[in-house]
């Protein structure tokens, strides 16, 4: 199989021709970030008032969804279900963390009682779409960061986080690397068909990064992936191409 810069980027060395470079892309690919988790409501009530943690025990792998979080999934499932045919999709690739895995489950459940989607649609894990692994700096708010680990905090500034890897845990450009490695999986085996990926943030970030080739400025520029957010990509001349991006317009409360 071509390497996955050449065959989304459009750019194969062999002599196959643009067509058949084209059927090895997924004919649409939708991104979402889970609904909001109990982690989410935490950290923004710490943020908020400058405190050094949070009430979490479990490890991040085992956060669930709030209860605004299991609304926003069920908003997801409707716009599934109202999506075009052709466009509808019938695979789902999912991390599987409790909050994504709780969010294409209600998804998928509310599609399939809309008639959109079967009640059995399997949901394929893969650990390549986990949240990024933050290492020392898990669980801590942005203020017990700096009053905890300065250094980190300094280096983080220095380094940016495209390439700032906390002591045990991942940088950008780490999650980057496992994102394209389930990318070319997706592309072999989705040839030709539209496909869910459930993730989070950083993972949905680093798709964009990789699909549509940007610069280290430009992802940077870019605001944080919604909760229950819907971005699109589109196969055309032998590239996915995008749609639309971080689109909450299927929210009730846009978010």
């Amino acid at each position: 199989m071509a390497e996955l810069g050449t065959t989304l980027n459009g750019h194969h060395p062999s002599t196959q021709t643009p067509d058949a470079t084209a059927t090895r892309l997924p004919s649409v690919l939708i991104a979402t970030r889970h609904g909001e988790s109990t982690a989410n409501v935490e950290f923004q009530l710490a943020e908020a008032a400058g405190a050094l943690s949070v009430p979490i025990s479990c490890r991040d792998a085992d956060i669930p969804l709030s209860l605004h979080g299991q609304q926003q999934a069920h908003a997801l499932g409707r716009w599934w279900a109202g999506l075009p045919g052709a466009d509808r999709p019938r695979s789902v690739w999912c991390s599987p963390y409790v909050r994504t895995a709780e969010t294409a489950r209600i998804a998928i459940a509310q599609a399939a009682g809309l008639g959109a989607v079967p009640v059995s649609l399997a949901v394929r894990y893969d650990e390549r779409l986990r949240d990024r692994e933050l290492g020392v700096l898990e669980m801590l708010p942005k203020a017990a960061i700096e009053a905890k680990h300065p250094e980190e905090a300094a280096r983080r500034r220095k380094m940016g986080e495209l390439y700032y890897r906390p002591p045990g845990g991942e940088s950008w450009a780490d999650v980057a690397l496992r994102v394209r490695s389930v990318l070319r999986d997706v592309c072999a085996e989705e040839a030709g068909r539209p496909v869910l990926l459930v993730a989070h943030d950083c993972t949905v970030l680093m798709l964009r990064y990789a699909l549509d080739r940007l610069t280290e400025a430009q992802l940077t520029a870019l605001e944080p992936v919604r909760n229950c957010s819907t971005s699109v990509w589109r196969a055309e001349d032998g590239r996915l191409r995008p749609a639309h991006w971080n689109d909450t317009g299927h929210l009730a409360d846009g978010g």
